[in-house]
């Protein structure tokens, strides 16, 4: 229908008339950026931690029926390949460029003073979000990010980083790396949101993204349905924890009693069968660090398959509320023309360990997964009192047919199942494509498929090259070559590179975490230095003809010295082109790097209640110092309760309360121990300084993830009231939860004790941490320690 009014093209001049009067005047419009007509929506479907060998359509035996249907409508791209991780690989997808020139070498937890190492990505580094923006789509992320430097997710931003700072219009989910499915981390668009129902009302994050993400659809559609979107959804499913609800669990009980051995037999035939991996492919050898299934216990047995259960019922549950969208795109006539691409961001996680965990917390702090403490945990695994994930043995066998995992440039780190389907656009369906390709290559092929050039610049910005290239070209053609030749890869200082069907990967620590300890080289701890760099580039690289060995099951490294030698250099080549320089481990170093923050440096935060909580990684570290935390409250006569302060959650965490008139501190160790304190006295009524403090006693035991010990002690109005020694602490971070004033924003720290949000009934003024040692001084405390020591 042709319009009653003109139009032009905003910046450039006024094609009307502008006489004295209006009746002498002629008016044109500034046009609104509109899409093609026909343009079709664009989705993109990011799982996390899922390895090329545990979805169905890939041979897998954790069901995915709607990914199953998204198959058997487009096309399987079986030589995906990613970063190792996460955030660089999330960052890799969004920008079509490789994760060093995004300064995204690792997640951003791990930045570092290094362009290739800060975690900030720059905005010459345009995001598909920013490019469609630019040509009438609406623009929508739902899920994860961890695409924000840590320091940069408070509320006092900057929130240029954040997904409506980088392009998009709307965005619901969390910042971080992971977040628990049952008491979520939430952000809106750039505000902290609570999970509108409680999970005994049923709520999971699934289902509450799923939600959000139709709703973000319907709101659109209703006022410019020819209006495309592009939807970035991506879920915490199958990253830990590995939460679900018991009626998923149940469809798997028995299903892995089998074991990960005879898994991995069973998903090889499968896979061989469905074509997703070559004929004459060679299945991987037993791994060195997973013990052999019929050497296992039968406890472990016992326990290990409840763990795969509980795995392969998230990846169904949250394949399920995927469908739920694919449903309702179906319902308003859409799905035919939306451009899906589904990839995972990495190969299976281990961080599990060997025997997996009822509570990844133990992982983050050094802390031994135990199998007797996990066994405590077999009925309600899954479940909101454990933040689980599987023992290693299920990601060795995640990752079939390949060796090894996540974080590792082994092929199991790498490649990653992927989907492409767009039924009006691609006719093929149910077909397989073999051609070599990288995350990277995702924005060009979309930008090509839909007709658009990269932009020179956005907002101003000059545009940084694209470094991918378009795999369009084999959406109508099986037989197409690859025009991805090379492609380098890095991680924590394990390196691997790809040309033309072959493959050079050099393995720090080691090949295995058990080989990399006989040489004393061990993940986490060993640094990478010039001297270890130098022996790894001796005789550390392995070389494998992927055109013959696909599964690097063969190093051929003897028979092809000059291949060999050529690869080698070629890697140093495209890392200087890419920026990766310097390599650096992922030892405790490069944790505790010191890193900029948004605030100047200070060991004294003043909070008041009812304010945002602090995201964890920006949350005052109390962990193995002494500091004190000073509530000035007014108590009504009759008496108050509640949190003054809590930072983590059940699984990890401290909370400073008022219970039944007294005033209590609970340090939560990683959901093993709850050591409480009390007042020895009832708070009376009125205006009262109430104060805690922890003064360490000793050296923190950081082998057995164990921080410093020491006197936990509760003030009234500067008198001591009550005093307990902690034997050990929290060495490093408490649940993926952060701070709250007043209230305990995302979970009860422990759920024994009260239930969150459990506001502070009183009159809070304000809370004080101070993290500069200064700590009340009593005197008689001090003369009997005196006199102890004589």
């Amino acid at each position: 229908m042709a319009s009653d009014y003109d139009e032009y093209e905003p910046g450039k001049p006024f094609p009307g008339r502008i006489g004295m009067t209006v009746d002498e005047s002629t008016p044109a419009w500034p046009a609104y950026r509109r899409a093609k007509d026909g343009a079709p929506n664009v989705l993109i479907f990011v799982l996390d931690d899922v390895g090329f060998g545990q979805l169905s359509c890939f041979g897998g035996l954790c069901e995915t029926p709607n990914l199953d249907r998204l198959a058997s409508r487009g096309l399987r791209y079986t030589n995906m390949q990613t970063t190792a991780l996460c955030s660089p690989t999330r960052g890799a997808l969004l920008t079509g460029r490789n994760h060093h020139t995004l300064g995204l070498s690792a997640i951003t937890e791990l930045s570092m003073g290094f362009p290739a190492h800060n975690g900030m990505v720059g905005f010459e580094h345009g995001f598909l979000s920013e490019m469609l923006l630019e040509h009438g789509y609406n623009t929508f992320a739902v899920g994860k990010w961890h695409l924000a430097p840590p320091e940069e997710t408070t509320q006092a931003g900057p929130f240029t980083r954040w997904p409506l700072g980088r392009g998009f219009e709307r965005y619901y989910g969390f910042l971080g790396g992971d977040t628990d499915q049952w008491h979520p981390d939430l952000t809106e668009d750039n505000r902290s949101v609570t999970p509108p129902r409680t999970p005994e009302e049923g709520y999971h994050l699934n289902v509450d993204l799923a939600d959000r993400a139709i709703r973000m659809i319907q709101d659109a559609d209703a006022s410019a349905p020819e209006k495309p979107f592009f939807l970035y959804y991506a879920t915490g499913a199958g990253h830990a924890p590995h939460h679900v609800e018991k009626s998923w669990i149940d469809r798997y009980r028995g299903r892995f009693d089998m074991g990960w051995d005879a898994y991995r037999e069973q998903v090889f035939a499968r896979q061989l069968e469905l074509g997703v991996i070559p004929a004459g492919t060679t299945l991987s050898t037993r791994d060195p660090d997973v013990p052999a299934w019929d050497t296992l216990s039968a406890d472990e047995k016992r326990m290990y398959a409840r763990q795969m259960e509980v795995y392969a019922a998230f990846l169904s549950q949250t394949d399920h509320h995927f469908g739920r969208i694919l449903d309702y795109l179906e319902r308003i006539g859409e799905l035919e023309n939306t451009l899906v691409v589904a990839i995972s961001d990495n190969g299976a996680s281990a961080e599990g360990g060997v025997h997996g965990t009822f509570n990844e917390m133990l992982f983050f702090n050094g802390a031994p997964e135990r199998l007797e403490d996990n066994l405590r945990h077999y009925d309600d695994w899954g479940g909101p009192d454990t933040f689980p994930h599987y023992a290693w043995g299920w990601t060795w066998a995640g990752d079939t047919p390949f060796r090894r995992w996540k974080r590792e440039t082994y092929r199991g780190g790498t490649s990653d199942p992927c989907i492409v389907s767009w039924p009006r656009g691609i006719p093929a369906s149910g077909e397989i494509r073999t051609q070599y390709l990288h995350v990277i290559d995702i924005v060009p092929t979309i930008l090509e498929t839909l007709g658009l050039e990269p932009p020179s610049t956005i907002r101003g910005v000059t545009q940084s090259p694209i470094e991918g290239v378009s795999f369009a070209h084999t959406l109508h053609d099986a037989a197409a070559p690859t025009k991805h030749v090379t492609q380098y890869f890095e991680m924590f200082g394990h390196r691997a590179i790809h040309h033309d069907g072959w493959r050079a990967v050099c393995p720090f620590p080691g090949p295995s975490l058990t080989e990399g300890a006989s040489r004393g080289w061990l993940f986490g701890r060993t640094s990478l230095t010039r001297e270890v760099l130098e022996e790894l580039d001796r005789s550390g690289w392995e070389l494998y003809h992927l055109d013959e060995d696909p599964s690097e099951t063969r190093n051929v490294a003897a028979e092809h010295p000059e291949i060999l030698r050529s690869m080698t250099r070629r890697w140093y080549v495209e890392a200087g082109r890419y920026g990766v320089m310097p390599l650096a481990a992922g030892d405790v170093a490069r944790m505790n790097v010191p890193r900029p923050t948004v605030a100047r440096p200070r060991d004294r935060y003043v909070l008041q209640p009812g304010g945002a909580p602090i995201p964890f990684a920006a949350a005052p570290r109390i962990y193995n110092r002494p500091h004190s935390i000073t509530a000035k409250v007014r108590i009504p006569a009759g008496g108050a309760e509640g949190v003054l302060l809590a930072h983590g959650n059940r699984h990890g965490g401290y909370s400073l309360y008022v219970a039944e008139g007294r005033l209590h501190h609970v340090h939560n160790y990683l959901g093993l121990h709850k050591m409480k304190v009390s007042s020895n006295v009832v708070l009376p009524s009125g205006e009262h300084t109430l104060r805690y403090e922890f003064e360490p006693t000793g050296a923190p035991d950081l082998a057995a993830g164990k921080g410093v010990p020491g006197r936990s002690q509760l003030y009234l109005d500067g008198r001591l009231v009550g005093s307990a020694m902690l034997p050990f602490t929290v060495p490093n971070v408490f649940g993926i939860a952060g701070l709250s004033c007043g209230r305990d924003h995302y979970d009860a720290v422990v759920p024994s004790e009260y239930r969150a949000p459990f506001p502070f009934t009183g009159e809070l003024v304000e809370v004080v941490i101070d993290l500069s040692g200064e700590l009340t001084r009593d005197h008689q405390r001090d003369i009997d320690r005196l006199m102890a020591q004589q």
